[in-house]
């Protein structure tokens, strides 16, 4: 049995290839600013029920995209990939794309609960889910503080407890 020679070492690439996991963090605030504009809208179609619920459909829409194909798969991914992205920097680092799809999850939850309610006729559901959904994607858009993501990470924290223990 003869052994193989070791492979020639291959030099390193000069810029590091980026994760294929991971995305560009600027991607899903750039999403929630148009979420918030979204949100906003449906808010302001109070008087137009028909209306507030088409428009807060198509959002329930685009978070369960988000949530079943990831954040890069839904429309605002796309508008951030071919529209914006292209005109700025580099990003500095990619962010694990998990977080963001956990927020994703949640943004379907409450809006979703909230059109199924507003449809089987409960006053003031779709309002108030809309609401809870701004509220979200403000601070995520203005403060680049996104609440699912910090769930999300709450809930790694908590397990990792309960191993430990």
């Amino acid at each position: 049995m003869s052994e193989s020679a070791p492979e020639p070492s291959r030099p390193a690439p000069a810029v590091a290839p980026a994760s294929p996991a991971g995305i560009d963090p600027r991607g899903p605030r750039f999403g929630a600013w148009i979420n918030l504009v979204l949100l906003a809208g449906v808010l302001l179609l109070g008087a137009w029920p028909a209306a507030a619920a088409a428009l807060l459909a198509l959002i329930v829409v685009s978070f369960a995209i988000g949530t079943f194909r990831g954040v890069g798969h839904t429309w605002q991914g796309w508008v951030f990939r071919t529209v914006v992205r292209p005109r700025l920097a580099p990003p500095t680092e990619l962010e694990d794309p998990r977080p963001p799809t956990f927020a994703q999850l949640v943004g379907l939850v409450i809006t979703g609960a909230g059109l199924l309610l507003g449809l089987l006729g409960v006053p003031y559901a779709i309002p108030v889910a809309a609401g809870f959904a701004l509220v979200a994607a403000f601070l995520n858009a203005v403060f680049g503080l996104c609440l699912g993501r910090e769930m999300y990470l709450l809930g790694l924290r908590l397990r990792a407890g309960r191993a430990a223990a």
